[in-house]
């Protein structure tokens, strides 16, 4: 019952979290609160449809205690061997294939690109669900789950490898909405 078409996503019913672990001893756990996607769903053939994401590596939170004595965030984002956002201010996900796995089960295969350089990332994503008219916003709306894992160090971001992991494991929240045809000739 979801109709086809263009879904932007829904920020703030979205999260972007992940986790590596810190010396074998405990995961660390931060997210990005800036980012962005767009769908091309097509229900009837979901394979058919697409994805693309962008995300502002700036825009880490780490909860890092005392920031007063220690901007974290700021080193993470802004340092050569972390994120380096003078020189790579996005990542960006762009979808090549996508695969039922189960009845509301899939995979999402898709280009990562990250720190100037471009590989393939693989997600099991979960269909949450959907709406053909969410009430109060009126317009259709669905949800998935995304998990997955990424070797940093296939990127180049090899900074304290093994003693910070090399393996980042990707937990995403995300609600779409579809855009309305007021919205989309706006653009």
């Amino acid at each position: 019952e979801i109709p086809a078409g263009k879904y932007e996503l829904e920020m703030s019913h979205a999260s972007l979290h992940f986790k590596v672990s810190h010396m074998g001893l405990s995961n660390y756990t931060a997210r990005f609160t800036d980012f962005s996607a767009d769908l091309d769903f097509d229900p009837a053939n979901p394979e058919n449809s697409s994805l693309k994401a962008t995300v502002n590596p700036a825009s880490i939170k780490t909860d890092y205690p005392k920031p007063e004595e220690k901007d974290f965030d700021k080193k993470l984002s802004t340092d050569q061997n972390w994120f380096n956002t003078g020189e790579f201010s996005t990542a960006e996900f762009v979808s090549t294939k996508i695969e039922k796995t189960g009845e509301n089960t899939g995979k999402l295969t898709g280009n990562l690109t990250f720190l100037g350089q471009t590989k393939p990332l693989t997600l099991d994503v979960t269909y949450n669900g959907g709406y053909k008219q969410r009430p109060m916003s009126e317009v259709a709306a669905l949800g998935f789950s995304a998990h997955g894992v990424m070797k940093r160090s296939d990127w180049g971001f090899s900074q304290y490898v093994p003693m910070i992991g090399d393996d980042v494991e990707i937990i995403l929240e995300l609600e779409f909405q579809q855009v309305t045809n007021q919205k989309a000739t706006d653009e």
